[in-house]
């Protein structure tokens, strides 16, 4: 498994266009599996950290159960939609997808039973407009087979 320190490894300027899209809005989209594979979605809170994405999650929550039997997830940027004053337009999208793994509970945890996971990183995919405007670029890295740029017609 990666984690993000890999994907800053790989590709900086990658990880850093990411991780400011993530911070564009406090929620985020997550998905989890239900107990009968179906999928879930949910907002959550995400935080780059030490080299590494994090997330908590309440007590009893519906995807913290999820998460319980199968840590597959994949976690979308918020959506922000241009206004129409904003002469560079959409801003992009990006999404990662991973394993959560429990870790132990921050010192500066207020949140009695919460729970507290890293992602190991398998996918990472910022999508945007290219400066032509005429098509999309997709850039992305993944485990195993490291980055690549595509343009999207």
């Amino acid at each position: 498994m990666a984690s993000w320190m890999q994907v800053e490894t790989a590709d900086r300027s990658l990880a850093d266009r990411v991780k400011r899209r993530f911070a564009m809005g406090t929620n985020k989209t997550i998905a989890t599996l239900r107990k009968d594979g179906g999928p879930r979605i949910s907002a959550c809170e995400v935080e780059f950290r030490d080299s590494e994405v994090k997330l908590g999650m309440m007590p009893g929550s519906m995807k913290l159960l999820d998460l319980l039997r199968d840590a597959r997830i994949a976690i979308h940027c918020p959506t922000i939609e241009p206004t129409e004053e904003q002469s560079d337009g959409w801003p992009g999208d990006a999404k990662l997808a991973g394993v959560a793994v429990e870790v132990p509970e921050p010192a500066d945890n207020t949140v009695e039973g919460a729970r507290f996971f890293r992602v190991d990183v398998r996918e990472v995919v910022l999508t945007y407009v290219a400066e032509t405007r005429d098509h999309l670029i997709v850039e992305s890295w993944q485990e195993g087979r490291g980055v690549q740029r595509r343009p999207r017609y």
